[in-house]
């Protein structure tokens, strides 16, 4: 299931969607435009079997990775069952470092973002 992600005024918007609110424990990220330092591909990241200590959330390797991770000193959020599709987005002054998520086009998912931060920044 993959996440819905959207732009609102100066807001990204990630809508967890179906079961994986549950597994996630979490159905909503708000992140304003100006605390998004940059998006791309994290098909690599999501391919790799550890992704931190879980503090919150579900990981069974090669199926699902949702929730709250700590890795490297730092909080990551992660919803992604197809690694293939997962996008990464890097955070400054927020509480997760990055956010990792599935989407149904990454690569449309990832101009858009990267769209709508440079357009804020002006």
């Amino acid at each position: 299931m993959t996440a819905e992600i959207s732009i609102v005024d100066d807001t990204l918007v990630v809508d967890i969607r179906g079961a994986d609110r549950l597994w996630a424990l979490k159905s909503r990220l708000e992140i304003p435009l100006g605390h998004v330092a940059g998006a791309g591909s994290a098909e690599t990241e999501a391919r790799q079997w550890l992704h931190g200590a879980r503090l919150g959330g579900t990981h069974v390797p090669g199926v699902l990775s949702a929730g709250r991770f700590y890795s490297h000193g730092t909080w990551v959020f992660w919803d992604v069952h197809h690694p293939a599709k997962a996008i990464g987005v890097d955070l400054r002054d927020e509480r997760y470092s990055k956010l990792v998520v599935e989407a149904d086009d990454p690569d449309d998912q990832i101009r858009r973002i990267r769209e709508a931060v440079s357009l804020a920044a002006i």
